[in-house]
């Protein structure tokens, strides 16, 4: 999925003091581009909160009916320094990359796709899908990371059920269950749904700072409210958080990873160190697809976002820079 200009949000507290317990994250729309662009929910990255862990960006979309809403039409876009992390709810989207990967993004279903040094990929919805519903989120890879070589990985989680809720852990360890999927910083990524009335205590790892998603029906999060697609926060010390679901059940992301003590400089689609970087990722990337001269790109020959087969939606170009420098965050 392509970034678009994070613009500031509000973040609400459950004090009038500096928030030492749940932070809330307002959501805002954004449009994903066209002429009937699909609306997404950005709850990260916002001006206040650049990080959980090493998450560094999630959209939340949906159910929208593709009659409506066109559905999702992103073509070949680039990445550098991430990994992206695609979970759906309802619906499919294909997926094509660079480094060869194509595959089927499903409910149940991770997807992940490691940009490392530069990639380049497309996500449409299928012609069978009605209804899209999902959520895109991306990982910040560690320095020590992000110049591999690209790469994927699939994975359908087993759930993990108890009285009322069930558990599904696509990143990380939760509630017995752990996924095998590669990650280059300590992360957890799951989905869990909540029968009406269900209280459910996890034991998470104090060490992590972890974000609550609500999806659909009702949640407090240790006994604060979190309105249906917000983004609930909570800092590192907590080795446990309660989950309780309204009248109408619940079912939300959670999230969460040690702290990445890195500072990242992010824009578009790319996630790099500093402002030069990210010159020299969007003038590569323009060259190669023939938007801007190769002298911009200081004349490279070799391939950094890889090729795509022919007969492909023409690729997507980037935006122009702000005027000021892009600052580090995190």
């Amino acid at each position: 999925m392509s970034n678009t200009e994070v613009a500031p949000q509000e973040i609400l507290c459950e004090t009038d003091g500096p928030c030492v317990g749940v932070e809330l994250l307002v959501p805002r729309q954004v449009p994903l581009g066209g002429p009937r662009a699909m609306d997404v929910r950005r709850t990260l990255p916002q001006r206040q909160r650049s990080l959980i862990g090493a998450w560094c960006f999630l959209d939340h979309y949906g159910p929208d009916r593709i009659g409506d809403s066109g559905g999702m039409k992103v073509p070949r876009h680039p990445h550098t320094g991430l990994q992206t992390v695609s979970w759906l709810f309802t619906g499919e989207i294909e997926h094509r990359d660079s480094a060869g990967f194509r595959a089927m993004v499903r409910p149940g279903e991770v997807n992940l796709m490691t940009a490392g040094r530069g990639i380049s990929h497309s996500e449409f919805s299928t012609l069978e899908t009605t209804v899209l519903h999902g959520a895109q989120l991306w990982v910040a890879l560690p320095d020590t990371a992000r110049h591999m070589a690209p790469t994927f990985e699939h994975y359908r989680p087993e759930p993990v059920a108890g009285n009322g809720w069930t558990v599904r852990v696509f990143l990380g360890r939760l509630a017995g269950s752990i996924s095998p999927v590669a990650t280059h910083t300590p992360l957890l990524g799951a989905e869990l749904l909540l029968e009406a009335g269900t209280e459910l205590m996890l034991d998470i790892d104090a060490s992590f700072e972890h974000g609550v998603l609500v999806d659909a029906g009702s949640l407090a999060l240790d006994g604060y409210p979190v309105p249906k697609d917000h983004l609930a926060y909570l800092p590192v010390g907590h080795s446990s958080l309660t989950l309780a679901a309204g009248s109408d059940g619940a079912r939300i992301l959670l999230i969460g990873g040690e702290p990445l003590g890195e500072k990242i400089v992010m824009w578009w689609n790319f996630v790099g160190r500093s402002h030069e970087e990210i010159v020299a990722y969007r003038a590569q990337w323009q060259a190669e697809i023939g938007a801007e001269p190769a002298a911009a790109a200081g004349g490279a020959a070799e391939s950094r976002f890889g090729s795509f087969p022919p007969g492909q939606a023409p690729a997507l170009p980037a935006p122009a820079l702000p005027n000021a420098r892009i600052r580090p965050r995190g």
